[in-house]
């Protein structure tokens, strides 16, 4: 029997239903016979149908897996983001700390140079005071020794 049949029997039964005065359109039908042709709609539903109801099911599970899928892509993709941000600035602190240790090697070497010159200015300015002592010595040494050779010459 198909349901248009059955959906007929059971339109059929609540018109040879007896009415209840004064309850508005109310009446009595027999439960079990209701009973037995809703029983019979379902048996007879068509496959469509429950296809349908299948299909509406695995729906809801695939759009609650999506979802769950897409927030585990969410998360991993803010974690990654998270971690391209702190390796930037891993590598901005990097690049600032090599800035400034390159600053100090070039005040260190600046400095390094003029100790270096002060102190071959220092060794050239005492090179310098030694050589003028040693030149002034030779001088009087010199000049004593002219005097010296004048002077032998008058005894003569």
């Amino acid at each position: 029997m198909s349901i248009e049949e059955i959906l007929d029997q059971l339109d059929e039964l609540i018109d040879r239903s007896w009415s209840l005065p004064l309850t508005g359109g109310r009446c009595v039908v027999d439960a079990d016979k209701v009973r037995e042709l809703l029983d019979d709609v379902r048996l007879n539903m068509p496959t469509e149908i429950r296809q349908a109801q299948s299909i509406v099911a695995d729906r809801t599970e695939i759009i609650n897996n999506a979802k769950k899928e897409a927030e585990t892509i969410i998360a991993r993709a803010e974690k990654r983001a998270a971690a391209l941000v702190d390796q930037e600035e891993i590598v901005r602190q990097s690049k600032n700390k090599a800035a400034e240790i390159a600053q100090q090697a070039q005040q260190q070497s600046r400095e390094m140079r003029q100790s270096a010159k002060d102190f071959v200015d220092n060794i050239l300015k005492n090179t310098e005071e030694t050589l003028a002592a040693s030149l002034n010595e030779v001088k009087g040494t010199r000049s004593a020794f002219r005097q010296q050779q004048q002077q032998p010459s008058s005894k003569q």
